[in-house]
């Protein structure tokens, strides 16, 4: 990075065919701060599922029920990784399977009681990490932290195709 921090948008260098801004130099960092974060949160918590089973149950609980080719598209892996991550899942009760009554061959996966626990578990645990992180501020940075909050959420929202 360019350390462009101190200047104005529109002044910077010359960077794979483009100019670098400040903006890319604020998109560096927090990048590189949100991903740690997440990184330390996933290495203190105590999970016992790894991270692409934990990652298909929330799938599952924010889209489902969904077909196991659905859930391979979502989490970006082929649909027989999806099967042995599901067997993994069934084989602990954390998923339920129904047939698809839209395809008599097919099946819909759903969240069980027992994953829909293990979840609330899983983000009390990641919550109360943070929690603790936030402790370390000072009460400035915990002010701007929170007037961050809505611009940060707005990250979140999906960009249009």
């Amino acid at each position: 990075m360019s350390g462009n921090s101190g200047g104005s948008p529109g002044n910077g260098q010359a960077v794979a065919g483009r100019v670098e801004t400040v903006d890319d130099d604020v998109a560096a960092r927090l990048r590189l701060a949100v991903g740690r974060l997440n990184r330390r949160i996933r290495i203190d918590g105590s999970e016992s599922l790894p991270p692409l089973q934990l990652s298909t149950l929330v799938t599952v609980e924010q889209h489902g029920p969904l077909r196991l080719s659905d859930l391979a598209r979502r989490e970006g892996v082929t649909a027989p990784t999806m099967s042995r991550v599901l067997s993994a899942l069934d084989d602990q009760g954390m998923v339920e399977r129904a047939p698809d009554p839209g395809d008599a061959r097919g099946v819909l996966v759903s969240v069980s009681a027992a994953g829909r626990d293990k979840l609330r578990e899983v983000r009390n645990e990641r919550t109360a990490l943070v929690a603790r992180r936030l402790d370390r501020l000072t009460g400035e940075q915990r002010t701007a932290l929170v007037a961050a909050l809505p611009a940060l959420e707005a990250l979140l929202v999906p960009d249009e195709d």
